[in-house]
């Protein structure tokens, strides 16, 4: 008997990654920007992503971040270490209010789920108003839907009966140190100093 070929495109695993949730989530539960120690290991998050697509799917990671006017030469070294693990990079400036780029990660899904073959779509977001519906209509029909990120900010994905959530710290490798993720919700019986997330001088700055 002549074994059949396979027809149709190989089955995918994708990851879209929002960057600006991501970053200011991140910032959020560190309270500061985050330093080399604190800033997520894109080649760890890379490897998991190959674990969980197997040998037969293809693996398609894309961050998904804007830009702001006069910044490029900061972002650049970033965007390139990005490209260079294997990621691709959808970059789009930050003009307005509304130059989000929610509605670009939302139409990169829609369009690798009409070519057929989605078989897994991973969303590195917290934001829930603009993918908790998208990401439940899918898994209702068939995709495997996981949100990774920080439990603190992912709540949609935590309270979701169809949406499996993974925290970022619990992929292997992805921080180099243990965030300092110290709550309310969290605090050991000797107590805990939680410090402000901004200087008290700040008071003093106008606002804008």
């Amino acid at each position: 008997m002549i074994p059949t070929t396979p027809t149709g495109p190989a089955p995918r695993v994708l990851l879209v990654w929002d960057a600006p949730n991501m970053d200011m989530s991140l910032g959020s539960l560190l309270g500061a920007r985050p330093t080399s120690a604190f800033r997520p290991r894109f080649d760890a998050v890379g490897r998991w992503l190959l674990d969980l697509a197997g040998p037969e799917a293809i693996a398609e990671a894309t961050v998904f971040t804007n830009v702001v006017p006069g910044s490029t030469e900061v972002v650049r070294p970033w965007v390139e270490a990005l490209r260079n693990v294997g990621f691709a990079v959808f970059a789009k400036p930050k003009v307005s209010e509304d130059s989000d780029v929610d509605d670009d990660m939302l139409a990169h899904i829609r369009l690798r789920a009409g070519e057929g073959a989605l078989q897994h779509v991973v969303v590195a977001s917290g934001d829930g108003r603009a993918f908790r519906e998208p990401l439940e209509d899918l898994e209702r029909q068939g995709t495997g839907v996981t949100v990774i990120g920080f439990r603190e900010h992912a709540s949609f994905a935590l309270t979701s009966d169809v949406i499996e959530f993974i925290d970022l710290e619990d992929i292997e490798g992805v921080f180099r140190e243990p965030l300092p993720r110290i709550t309310l919700d969290s605090l050991p019986d000797t107590g805990a100093w939680l410090p402000p997330f901004r200087s008290l001088r700040s008071l003093l700055e106008p606002r804008r």
